[in-house]
C-alpha cells in the first residue's frame, strides 16, 4: 500500500488545489458530487446527523462515492483547520490509477475503513 507521504505526492501534482479556511463548509450532505478530494495539508472533520464522526489528516481520501456512482454527498465535509485539498473527477482519477494502480487499492481501503468506523460510531450513538 501507498503511505501517506506517497499519497500526498499524488495530490501535489494535481493542478489548481482548492484552498478552504478553518470552519468552512467543503460540501453538505445532499449536495450533487462528482470528484474525490485528497488532503494536501490540514484537517477535515466529518459530520453526520450534524456530529463529528471522524476527523481525517493529510494524506487521506474523501467523497470517494462520487466516483462509484453515489451521486449526492452522504455526510457534510467541514475544514477543522486551513486545508489545501486537490481533487480528482473521474477521467484524473482514472489516470493516477493508471500512472500508480496502488493508488486505487489505497482508495478502496480508506473507503472501507472509513465506512467501518462511521458505522460503528452511528451505532454507538443510537444504543
Amino acid at each position: 500500500m501507498l503511505n501517506a507521504v506517497q499519497t500526498i505526492s499524488i495530490f501535489q501534482k494535481q493542478p489548481d488545489p482548492k484552498i478552504f479556511a478553518a470552519g468552512q463548509v467543503i460540501f453538505e450532505v445532499g449536495e450533487p458530487g462528482d470528484c474525490m478530494y485528497g488532503i494536501i495539508e490540514g484537517s477535515v472533520d466529518i459530520l453526520v446527523d450534524g456530529k463529528i464522526v471522524e476527523t481525517i489528516t493529510a494524506g487521506e481520501v474523501f467523497a470517494i462515492g462520487a466516483l462509484v456512482g453515489v451521486k449526492n454527498r452522504t455526510y457534510t465535509a467541514i475544514a477543522k483547520t486551513d486545508c489545501q485539498l486537490a481533487f480528482l473527477d473521474e477521467q484524473r482519477f482514472l489516470f493516477v490509477v493508471q500512472e500508480t494502480p496502488l493508488f486505487a487499492l489505497q482508495v478502496m481501503k480508506n473507503y472501507s475503513e472509513r465506512l467501518t468506523r462511521v458505522e460503528r460510531s452511528l451505532s454507538s450513538l443510537s444504543l
